[in-house]
């Protein structure tokens, strides 16, 4: 991937991910250590944190698209290797959180993405991203329990 060129985006918005047992990969161990490595750098890095996450849930079974969508996280890394948290001194304590969610959105199983996070000042100190345990019935549902996650994680 040395030679591969870079490129804007992590993944195409129209991309959608599945199990696909008729192209299976053939190196699955590579797959699995590829996307370790990649969920490391995804602490720190909040713009692929949702892409990251959506291949990892392949790791047992992955296919050539699986494998096409982690070389496209990895020509998004050649193009941004600047980004990433940076901390500033502050002179502001006010704690300010921020709270979306995705109703419905994998289409797999119909389960909402939530995400939150928290800041002190202008520094990013707690982020979350997670697919929700269970369907909401509506978005109001949804972002409910969103704003509850944060909530708590502010109190």
């Amino acid at each position: 991937m040395h030679e591969a060129t870079a490129i804007s985006a992590p993944s195409l918005s129209q991309t959608f991910l599945e199990v696909d047992f008729s192209h299976h990969f053939e190196e699955p161990t590579l797959f699995q250590h590829v996307v370790g490595a990649i969920q490391y750098l995804a602490l720190t890095r909040l713009d692929i944190t949702m892409v990251v996450n959506k291949v990892a849930q392949f790791m047992h079974t992955p296919s050539i698209n699986h494998w096409q969508a982690v070389k496209r996280i990895l020509r998004y890394f050649k193009g941004t290797t600047d980004h990433g948290l940076v901390l500033r001194s502050s002179h502001s304590n006010n704690l300010i959180s921020f709270s979306d969610v995705d109703w419905g959105g994998d289409k797999a199983d119909r389960k909402s993405t939530l995400a939150y996070a928290v800041f002190h000042g202008s520094n990013l100190i707690s982020w979350c991203l997670k697919k929700q345990r269970t369907m909401a019935r509506s978005s109001t549902d949804s972002e409910y329990r969103a704003l509850a996650l944060a909530a708590s994680e502010v109190y």
